[in-house]
């Protein structure tokens, strides 16, 4: 078995990666594509589908060099983004004026997920720059994953117990891939769990009060990314050894001017 996954690995490898990288992009983009034409009752087939795929074709990106936590920390973004994307996809209606810029933004991500999943991958030291901007843009597609799962969360409409589960569950994988992709190690430190589920507490107690307070789902899913995005932002700055009072300030901003605009937009 080990004999034939090096066989495969190196037919793969032959192939330039640009090539992979677009070939992935085009056949992700095409399912997505094709499973708008479906109704949500056949969520199940195209999620296991969006998430097989996502999985083979990060491999076949990539296929070089993963070990140990790289299984999970160079494959975590592609398949949740596919995940995330299919099921805010299904909040709206679908017709091609909103299916064509929604799979265009869909293949440009997944293509700019898979090139930084890539530059992890290949060890690029966290003193260039192609790391650091390769980190920002992990970052800022976690910020858009987590909106898209807050929003169709909350739009379930489920009791509080479950809004919070469902918080804490996401943040923490998100938090545990943000704060890994800062060292890229092979294997799992405690560290990283600590301050994942520092942050996934956190989030689990936000979702609770607002869970309770009678806002529109939006404004929720805004309000829990951006705690996301501060909290997540305070941390690994920290861990960095890059926590000035400048960078305290501003992610503080951020977040009490989307309380403010929260807090503005309640329906009583």
């Amino acid at each position: 078995m080990k004999k034939f996954f090096q066989s495969v690995q190196k037919k793969i490898s032959r192939i330039e990666k640009r090539y992979r990288l677009i070939a992935s992009t085009f056949i992700l983009s095409s399912l997505m594509l094709f499973s708008t034409f479906f109704y949500f009752d056949k969520a199940i087939i195209f999620l296991l589908l969006l998430v097989i795929l996502s999985f083979f074709l990060t491999y076949f990106s990539l296929s070089e060099k993963i070990k140990g936590v790289g299984w999970f920390g160079f494959f975590f973004m592609p398949v949740i983004f596919s995940i995330s994307f299919y099921l805010f996809l299904f909040l709206f209606p679908v017709r091609w004026l909103t299916r064509l810029p929604f799979i265009t933004f869909y293949a440009i991500s997944i293509y700019a997920i898979l090139l930084t999943s890539n530059i992890f991958n290949v060890g690029v030291g966290k003193s260039i720059q192609l790391y650091r901007a390769a980190f920002s843009v992990n970052f800022f597609f976690q910020t858009i994953v987590a909106f898209l799962l807050f929003n169709f969360l909350f739009s379930l409409k489920q009791i509080f117990f479950i809004n919070a589960l469902g918080t804490a569950l996401i943040t923490f994988f998100l938090s545990f891939h943000l704060i890994w992709a800062l060292k890229l190690k092979t294997q799992i430190e405690v560290e990283i769990i600590k301050y994942a589920f520092f942050v996934s507490l956190v989030l689990l107690e936000l979702s609770l009060v607002v869970s309770f307070v009678p806002v529109k789902t939006a404004i929720v899913s805004l309000f829990l990314t951006t705690s996301f995005y501060s909290l997540s932002g305070l941390v690994y700055n920290y861990l960095n050894e890059r926590l000035f009072k400048e960078t305290v300030r501003e992610y503080a901003v951020v977040w009490v001017f989307v309380l403010v605009i929260s807090l503005l937009s309640l329906s009583w």
